[in-house]
């Protein structure tokens, strides 16, 4: 089975949602997507440690941090190596991630987008309520990734350079969150 995806919000709509998911964001939410991109980039450079997974899952989810202590240091360092690796494909690299106690599909998907923020982008209820879909498997979001991608490169929203994770993806990812919360989502 296909995963369809119909966008609710116009595309034109698309780059003022990005701005304004940012601006509305308080201080605590921008601060922690900033220390998560930051633990990204730490992990893309090879520092596989707890500290870098615990700031990007406090990011998505703070209920979800407590569960990671139930990891060795050593299944950390192995998850976020295949995780990084640019040779990975999404399937291994979400299957990595899962083997984390504390870790589900929504996690991993912002692990991996705060890891290559060019590649992957974080699978959440708000940005798919705003792609008119609700399912939840790897291949489902194989195909999100896929969608937003293509999205994304039509240059329909520009990268918000001066914020965490500057690539259109994220932009994106941004919008159709802000979309969700402006229709009462």
């Amino acid at each position: 089975m296909v995963a369809y995806f119909q966008l609710q919000p116009a595309e034109a709509e698309l780059q003022q949602l990005a701005e304004q998911y940012w601006q509305d964001s308080g201080e605590k939410d921008r601060e922690l997507e900033r220390i998560a991109f930051e633990a990204g980039e730490a992990i893309r450079n090879g520092d596989y440690t707890l500290t870098n997974l615990e700031a990007i899952v406090r990011w998505k989810s703070e209920r979800a941090v407590h569960y990671l202590i139930g990891n060795s240091n050593e299944k950390i360092r192995r998850a976020l190596a295949i995780a990084a690796s640019p040779d990975s494909t999404t399937e291994a690299a979400v299957r990595a991630l899962l083997d984390l106690h504390g870790v589900d599909l929504l996690v991993a998907s912002a692990i991996l987008a705060a890891i290559f923020p060019e590649r992957y982008t974080a699978l959440d209820y708000r940005a798919l309520e705003a792609l008119g879909h609700a399912r939840h498997d790897v291949r489902f979001y194989e195909e999100y990734l896929d969608f937003c991608k293509r999205l994304a490169e039509s240059n329909i929203v520009k990268p918000q350079g001066n914020l965490p994770g500057p690539t259109a993806l994220r932009a994106l990812g941004r919008a159709l969150w802000e979309w969700s919360r402006s229709h009462g989502g």
